[in-house]
């Protein structure tokens, strides 16, 4: 049979492209790409995963995250008692000898982040254990990732001095008032988070997607909010309607690549905009590559809110009042969907307005 032949991208890897024929009869209209974009957005709200096909913005600026060269992830575990008494262990190192911290420490190369979490908890404190969910995850850029989970204790026993060795002392309960040297104050926030979570979690169950990345990267759902509560979405046009996908760069925040969507999309805008990151729905690592699969994409939901304070053309401070419309796209790369499912809608609106995600704070 003959036909006339449309040609369609298909990423391949990172960064290269193949072009194939598709029949007329296989060409996806716009529309159906549009309601696909909001099929994956609402898999990602519910804490699934999506494959990363490729990279649309500063793929440049980044390499493939190898463990141990260009990236250190560090997990860390908060677990409580019937009590509410934290798992503490004392350090062995010399910089920090007999100071006290929470379980914690690097992944190693070919582990997943939970195994990497089981085998410190392990180490240090003796126990066996299952994360119950992700806290936060603390970052200096895409070299340093800390991935604090909430978890349980599942069986072992808890470390004592007789078992002293290189990974620690000892593991103790801590009541959280009784006197301890602690190696930093950074983990009272991170115990904090623990407890609040357990009395009244704030954000569904997330756990890390066994998917694969190469790099350090962030799937964006980039939103925009009108004054009528209307919600658009950003997305890029070619190969086929998709969400931004930018990668993380190591002279930034790992959150700074929202910042860069904006730029190239919008630039005339970006000054006059907000980008707030407001946490992420899902994250998927896999890690069992050296140097192939050691990156994460963390599917993250930004919300670009108009600068309550802007100027005139005099200078002169204006206040800024809601408008009907998001700023206007200047590079044709990209485009403005306006989300039509309305669950989709409510449940977008939800998630800005009560941040009911995992936080990813940026310790710049």
């Amino acid at each position: 049979m003959v036909f006339d032949c449309v040609c369609v991208c298909v990423c391949v890897c990172v960064c290269v492209c193949v072009c194939v024929c598709l029949p007329p009869d296989m060409e996806v209209t716009e529309a159906e790409q549009r309601r696909q974009v909001e099929e994956q957005v609402e898999m990602l709200l519910s804490g699934q995963g999506s494959e990363v096909s490729g990279c649309d913005v500063g793929l440049e600026q980044s390499k493939p995250a190898t463990l141990r060269k260009n990236v250190t992830y560090i997990v860390c575990g908060v677990i409580f008692n019937d009590k509410e008494e934290v798992l503490m262990v004392q350090e062995a190192k010399q910089d920090c000898y007999k100071q006290w911290y929470l379980p914690a420490g690097r992944v190693e190369v070919g582990e997943n982040l939970e195994e990497a979490l089981r085998r410190e908890v392990k180490e240090e404190a003796g126990f066996d254990c299952e994360p119950i969910t992700l806290l936060l995850i603390q970052e200096q850029g895409p070299q340093w990732i800390r991935f604090i989970f909430l978890a349980k204790i599942t069986g072992g026993s808890l470390k004592s001095l007789s078992a002293a060795d290189q990974e620690s002392l000892q593991a103790s309960w801590w009541d959280r008032q009784s006197a301890l040297p602690l190696r930093g104050r950074d983990i009272l926030r991170l115990i904090d988070c623990g407890l609040k979570y357990r009395q009244d979690p704030w954000h569904p169950v997330t756990l890390p997607v066994d998917l694969s990345c190469r790099h350090v990267v962030q799937r964006l759902v980039l939103v925009f909010t009108s004054a009528e509560q209307q919600v658009w979405v950003l997305l890029i046009k070619a190969p086929a309607l998709h969400l931004p996908i930018a990668a993380a760069v190591k002279t930034h925040a790992v959150t700074w690549a929202a910042n860069m969507v904006v730029q190239e999309a919008m630039p005339s805008a970006y000054y006059d905009q907000d980008v707030n990151t407001l946490g992420i729905f899902s994250l998927q690592h896999n890690g069992r590559q050296h140097g192939k699969t050691d990156g994460v994409c963390l599917n993250t939901l930004v919300a670009l809110v108009p600068d309550h304070v802007q100027r005139n053309e005099d200078g002169e401070r204006v206040e800024c009042t809601g408008t009907s419309q998001p700023p206007s796209i200047e590079n044709p790369r990209y485009i403005w969907h306006q989300v039509q499912k309305q669950t989709l809608r409510e449940k977008l609106l939800e998630k800005t307005k009560n941040t009911s995600i995992v936080p990813i704070h940026s310790l710049y």
